[in-house]
């Protein structure tokens, strides 16, 4: 049987305490959500609105589930505040909520529940409704209760809460001439008419219509669009901003053609992206896509791995081997940080950039390829003609047609976009349903230099995953953990995620050794990167073994080995 619940709110103040104002960035905040301080008159026009242009019923559906939506969140404030979910306290979070906003007054009338079991109901007073006033107010007395969005709250709370769909209803409004509104919730298969609330609930049909009628209009446009307009063709891309546009629209313009390209960017701006984009939008797609990083690759051994090498060419050649310019005849090859290479290897390279031939190191027989060059480097080319590093016929015969691909902080408007892209791989790789990214996380982000680019976005998106429950936003100091215990404002990140030196040093939570390591320029992934080393070497590269000294599981850090040795 359930417990009754004595029906007396407990002191608000842990909620209050949620709300913070920063005048001087205008804004207002709920713990890590951004709310809103607007006239009550502008949700009567908007609530007028929507009944005048989609009709009541559609109109009660919308903010029904606008309603749900704000109780759900706020019943993760409420987990968060409130962390034992099997007490009356943490429920009451709910109508404590709504009454400091200023939504509704919540009077408890009767309340069992069950959190374990998942049995509940609830009854509820509600007194001076807004919702019910304004709709009185512009239509008078109606036949069918009127608090559509105060009712959609409560259910969204409660179902977060309880962990099962519960329905609330109201059975008394205002707005038909009562004087009070009460409401009444209980688990959704208990309502006879459960199945229309559930639809209710649902995305309106209209939305689909309207997609319907989107897609319709999307394959006439695409019918009469110019073909070097097909930015949509880019793979593996994710962005809309004007920056990410231009360079996407440039590659496709050398899709079709044998153009050498140079790609031009900062390290982890997607360069790689970007060659697989353009090979797999060329006629060479169905032929191989062979990627190298110079930088990764010995002096000594570059054109060995790049031309191929025959048997006894030198000592531990006991094969002859394809290089890579073989292993990608007839498709791409991308040259990653091309200006590592020797000056060697740039005389042969120039070679088979014009003749589309080549030896073997160690061999006398030339072989004739079919290759499109990608090359791609985070330095200044031509400053390195100027200091003697790069040679100037290379140079001229692979910037012909150079791409620039912005970084980051020049495409800030594709960051929402990158995070649901990168949410959604790893929430498949951790099993995980993650809700978003708090909004106060989502400001530090915008707000953020990124130093590491894309890659490092990635990074610390992946880390948010891991540190965030199940059904749960990404707050800020799982995405900046060096900001733990500091005033959470994205005004005390700097462009690498450390407090700025003009602000106050947190002192409640800190840690000495991380006191040291903030004071000595640290470098996070330089530091895990050490820290994976290091547990590798201890367990003699037992991978289970090194997983467990840093609490992490096997796929976990086979994951992180595999991207550090990438």
């Amino acid at each position: 049987m359930p417990n009754t619940i004595d029906p007396k709110f407990p002191a608000s103040r842990d909620l209050v305490a949620q709300i913070s104002f920063d005048t001087e960035q205008g804004k207002i905040w709920m713990h890590e959500q951004r709310m809103l301080l607007v006239h009550s008159s502008l949700f009567a026009n908007l609530r007028n609105e929507l009944i005048q242009t989609l009709g009541t019923e559609r109109a009660r559906g919308m903010l029904m589930r606008l309603g749900y939506h704000s109780g759900w969140r706020d019943a993760t404030l409420a987990r968060n505040v409130r962390p034992n979910l099997s007490t009356a306290d943490a429920f009451f979070a709910g109508p404590q909520l709504a009454l400091i906003k200023g939504m509704v007054n919540v009077k408890p009338i009767k309340l069992e529940f069950d959190v374990g079991k998942g049995t509940f109901y609830g009854e509820f007073q509600w007194q001076d409704a807004y919702e019910a006033e304004m709709h009185l107010k512009e239509y008078g007395p109606v036949s069918d209760p009127v608090c559509w969005l105060l009712v959609g709250y409560s259910s969204g709370f409660t179902t977060y809460y309880m962990g099962r769909n519960i329905f609330f209803k109201e059975v008394e409004c205002v707005g038909c001439g009562a004087s009070h509104c009460r409401i009444v919730g209980k688990p959704a298969e208990e309502w006879e008419d459960h199945e229309e609330i559930e639809r209710l609930l649902q995305p309106d049909s209209m939305a689909d219509e309207l997609l319907s009628l989107q897609y319709q209009l999307s394959q006439l446009q695409d019918r009469v669009r110019d073909n070097d307009d097909h930015d949509d063709l880019i793979v593996n891309s994710v962005g809309r901003s004007s920056s990410f546009r231009h360079a996407t629209q440039l590659l496709q313009r050398a899709a079709n053609g044998r153009v050498s390209v140079l790609l031009q960017g900062e390290t982890g701006v997607g360069k790689e992206i970007f060659a697989r984009s353009l090979h797999l939008n060329s006629p060479r797609a169905s032929k191989p896509f062979i990627a190298l990083n110079c930088a990764c690759i010995s002096p000594d051994l570059i054109e060995a791995e790049l031309f191929g090498v025959e048997k006894g060419a030198y000592t531990g050649a006991n094969t002859s081997r394809e290089g890579k310019f073989e292993r990608a005849n007839g498709g791409t090859l991308f040259l990653d940080e091309v200006a590592e290479l020797t000056p060697r290897a740039q005389a042969a390279l120039l070679r088979v950039l014009q003749e589309g031939e080549l030896e073997r190191v160690g061999d006398t027989q030339t072989r004739t390829v079919d290759v499109r060059l990608v090359a791609a480097s985070h330095v200044d080319l031509s400053e390195a003609v100027k200091e003697g590093k790069f040679r100037a016929d290379l140079f001229y015969r692979l910037n012909v047609y150079p791409i620039p691909i912005p970084a980051l902080r020049e495409r800030k408007d594709d960051i929402p976009l990158l995070i649901e892209h990168f949410l959604g791989k790893y929430q498949a790789l951790y099993n995980k349903r993650i809700t978003g990214v708090s909004d106060k996380a989502m400001t530090a982000l915008m707000d953020y230099s990124w130093p590491g680019n894309i890659r490092e976005l990635e990074n610390m998106v992946e880390r948010g995953v891991i540190l965030s429950d199940n059904n749960q936003a990404i707050e800020m100091q799982a995405l900046f953990p060096l900001l733990q215990g500091a005033p959470p404002s994205s005004n005390h990140v700097d462009t690498k995620g450390n407090l700025r030196p003009d602000r106050p040093t947190p002192t409640a939570g800190t840690d000495p050794l991380c006191e040291s390591l903030l004071d000595e320029n640290f470098d996070l992934e330089e530091f895990e990167s050490k820290l994976i080393r290091t547990a590798m070497a201890r367990s003699a590269g037992n991978v289970s073994k090194a997983a467990r000294m840093l609490g992490l599981t096997r796929p976990q850090l086979a994951y992180r080995l595999e991207k550090l040795e990438s």
